[in-house]
């Protein structure tokens, strides 16, 4: 599968996507992945033999692994796992850099752990989405008779901006983030509609509950979330992944929010690209509207 740069998905952002299967990994698997996580620059030193002494298993469970990522071999977990970490460096990064802000590190370590995870955060994502699932998602949302968005807690915001946005350019869109009006609405969906549901965790329960009845009733979903695994993801006709790695005292949707946001952004402006000449109408028939709200500049002013 391509992705935004063009290359396959084992070049880039493989740490993340390791961390996102976690969960749905058998216990042996899951000890793999952990070492690899553990000591990212040296897990691509290390034979196949090396790694499965240092995890407790055998060489079929790192095998496994290796398919679980989508991988054919473990060669190519080591060269995946050389270019990331090739990557990192190459932008001053040690790996997992950002993930770790203890309670006595100056303002300027923070400031810097924060913006290279969040940084990575927004490249992993860039790199490792799916652009047809990106195509297949804008193809549905343009056709659509009605678009519902539901998302709780942090992800709400996400889908409140997306359905203002799409509104605000003539698309049929409702974003609900109270469970009871999203499983309501979602029964009403027929073939034709689209549903979207952005968990970050993929196991919010009210938001998969949604997204499930939407798709049982024949509506397209599409799911935002960072765990492919995830009930979120299996319950989408089109999965959209984000690969944000946890940070010390950011941890669930908080995390993944600018990686969320990247996708809402690319949704949005991808169905505006498609439906130019109508949104850029509905654009200008806005701001037209909105001027009257702005505060006069200052002629005085003094700088």
């Amino acid at each position: 599968m391509e992705n935004l740069r063009g290359n396959t998905k084992a070049d880039s952002g493989l740490s993340v996507r390791v961390r996102g299967l976690l969960p749905t990994l058998a216990p042996a698997e899951r000890r793999v992945a952990e070492e690899v996580l553990r000591d990212p620059a040296g897990a691509p030193l290390a034979t196949s033999e090396e790694l499965a002494r240092r995890a407790g298993v055998s060489l079929t469970t790192v095998t496994r692994f290796c398919r679980s990522l989508g991988l054919s071999n473990y060669q190519q977990l080591r060269f995946a796992l050389a270019a990331e970490v090739s990557q990192d460096r190459s932008h001053g990064w040690a790996p997992g850099h950002g993930s770790d802000i203890g309670p006595d590190d100056p303002v300027a370590n923070v400031v810097a752990g924060l913006l290279a995870a969040e940084v990575q955060a927004l490249e992993n994502t860039a790199a490792t989405l799916d652009l047809s699932m990106i195509e297949a998602a804008l193809d549905a949302i343009v056709i659509a008779e009605r678009i519902d968005i539901y998302g709780v807690s942090g992800s709400g915001a996400a889908a409140q901006d997306l359905g203002r946005r799409l509104h605000l350019i003539r698309r049929p869109a409702s974003a609900w983030v109270d469970p009871h009006d999203a499983l309501a609405s979602a029964a009403l969906l027929t073939e034709g509609d689209v549903a979207i549901g952005i968990s970050h965790s993929g196991h919010t329960r009210d938001t998969v509950e949604a997204l499930a009845t939407a798709r049982e009733r024949g509506a397209t979903t599409v799911a935002v979330t960072n765990f492919p695994r995830s009930p979120l993801a299996v319950a989408a006709d089109l999965p959209l992944i984000t690969a944000a790695a946890e940070t010390t005292f950011r941890s669930g949707a908080l995390s993944g929010r600018q990686a969320q946001q990247f996708v809402v952004d690319l949704l949005y402006v991808g169905v505006a690209q498609r439906t130019y000449e109508t949104s850029t109408a509905a654009i200008a028939g806005s701001s037209a509207a909105l001027a009257s709200r702005r505060a006069p500049r200052s002629t005085n002013r003094k700088d």
